[in-house]
């Protein structure tokens, strides 16, 4: 695939963090059974808990501890397992495998690229930097940052704002539905990482043109000279 929205050239790739840039979920996993921990509970295994990581703390906390944001006591969990995570943000995080070359190979066609995540602001820019990508984003959105979450598309839009591109001229890759609703909604070609968080969800369904099984595969799909 060399062009986005079948006819324009791509010029920068956006993409989500959890479950498409890195595996983040080994730390929400060890945050979720600390909190546990200091309930008298048993350890959930990661396996159990990865496919809830792009549902943030409410997924996390569901999974976990079966509560709903409506149950009692839901918002001071909540608050403590941030703090929790916050606390181990980098503990084994990490890029997905391939991930390294693909931001190489984007950067040496001079391809702008960039991150726009639901993760608050307070733990994304903190775990970037822990990543070693900091420096090298052209952007970083949160999830806070412009008072919308995906699937909402202003996240998106304004990381193209930030790089200086035009949206249409825009990769969105993701691992939820709600990145694929948000790329279309941007005027982006929505691309699903099927390496990522999505156990169980049929991504046919959501309407993208483009799904890559591994990282390195979107570089495939773009011409040498992109």
């Amino acid at each position: 695939m060399a062009t986005s929205n079948g006819t324009t050239p791509v010029e920068c790739v956006l993409f989500d963090l959890d479950g498409t840039v890195a595996d983040t979920a080994p730390d929400l996993a060890y945050a979720l059974n600390l909190l546990r921990a200091e309930r008298g509970l048993d350890a959930v295994p990661v396996s159990t808990l990865r496919s809830h990581v792009s549902h943030g703390a409410r997924g996390m906390l569901e999974a976990g501890l079966g509560l709903m944001p409506t149950d009692p006591g839901f918002i001071e969990l909540r608050d403590r397992f941030l703090q929790l995570y916050e606390d181990n943000l980098v503990r084994d995080s990490c890029l997905f495998d391939g991930m390294h070359a693909l931001l190489d190979g984007l950067e040496a066609r001079g391809l702008s690229w960039g991150i726009v995540t639901n993760k608050a602001e307070r733990f994304a820019v903190p775990l970037i930097a822990g990543l070693g990508l900091a420096a090298r984003t052209g952007c970083l959105v949160g999830g806070d940052t412009t008072g919308k979450a995906k699937p909402h598309p202003d996240p998106l839009l304004e990381g193209a704002r930030r790089i200086g591109v035009d949206p249409r001229r825009c990769l969105y890759v993701g691992d939820d539905r709600r990145d694929v609703e948000a790329g279309i909604a941007a005027g982006m070609t929505p691309v699903v990482a099927l390496y990522g968080y999505l156990h169980g969800a049929d991504p046919h369904a959501w309407g993208a043109p483009w799904m890559i099984e591994q990282p390195l595969h979107l570089l495939d799909g773009l011409p040498a000279n992109a």
